[in-house]
């Protein structure tokens, strides 16, 4: 099986593909259900310090209770997780109450599966390829959270800060010296720029789980990326903000989570921020 993989693109491509397929649907868990553990623990801590007697809520984790429909709480068996097979089959309805089942679902898995036969196909058969397989993920699993919740975690940004620079111990995207300035340099920067517009509007412009994002990419691709980084997510970050307000009406007060733009623009990073990089330049005549 090893060898078929190191010799046969496309027989890793579609393995990878259809891992990613399953990967998606395990995201799909996460993304629901992190936000809700993350506040029961903030409750319980709450409650502690307030001297409220905590009583004993039912477990909650990723992994219990299991899965069931909202609605009517019918059970979903495992023919019924089987990624995007199984919302065509059943029609995108519940198989108990035929409620409606959210096409974010399969969207989130065919995504994921997407994008990692990209990341496949561009690594190849390596470790390089494992570690942007991870990085890929969690990418994913922030970016749907921060459009739920506008809360990027800290579960899932600080272990990836120190997965990056654990894959650059041996250069694996980056030196280690490149590794650990992007990381400073990567949360300071956005950090400068809050404290700045926090003195000058007295407002908050984004949240702490963006500054940690940023040091996590910077760990993860170096410092020389970061500028192709900030830059690409301000810029679509900017168009988006400006088209809910033009057609949807979306109210300038209303906050904009900053995180799906800072973790498209550094997957893009990932997969192209060389030539990216390159051309910039040569555009800027610094090359």
């Amino acid at each position: 099986m090893v060898e078929l993989l190191q010799h046969s693109s496309f027989a890793f491509i579609t393995i990878v593909s259809v891992l990613g397929l399953l990967v998606g649907s395990f995201l799909n868990v996460v993304i629901y259900r992190l936000p809700i553990m993350l506040e029961r623990e903030w409750q319980a801590q709450c409650d502690e310090l307030n001297g409220i007697e905590n009583h004993e809520l039912t477990p909650f984790t990723l992994s219990h209770p299991r899965s069931a429909c909202p609605h009517c709480q019918h059970a979903i068996t495992a023919m019924d997780n089987i990624p995007i097979v199984s919302y065509l089959f059943l029609g995108g309805k519940c198989r108990g109450c035929q409620a409606r089942i959210s096409i974010r679902y399969p969207i989130i898995e065919a995504l994921t599966g997407f994008l990692s036969g990209i990341v496949a196909y561009h690594f190849g058969f390596d470790w390089s390829c494992a570690g942007a397989l991870l990085l890929t993920w969690a990418l994913i699993a922030l970016t749907f959270i921060d459009v739920d919740h506008q809360l990027l975690p800290d579960s899932i940004t600080l272990p990836l800060l120190w997965l990056g620079i654990s894959f650059n111990l041996l250069g694996r995207y980056t030196s280690l010296e490149a590794s650990v300035i992007g990381a400073i340099a990567g949360y300071l920067s956005l950090w400068s720029v809050y404290q700045v517009f926090k003195l000058v509007t007295g407002k908050e412009g984004m949240g702490f789980g963006d500054f940690k994002l940023l040091a996590a990419l910077g760990a993860w691709l170096g410092w020389s990326m970061l500028p192709s980084i900030i830059l690409l997510s301000s810029l679509v970050g900017a168009i988006i903000g400006i088209s809910l307000m033009l057609f949807r009406r979306h109210q300038s007060i209303i906050p904009i989570p900053f995180g799906p733009y800072l973790a498209a623009a550094g997957w893009i990073a990932l997969i192209w921020g060389e030539p990216i990089k390159l051309a910039y330049l040569a555009w800027a005549g610094l090359s």
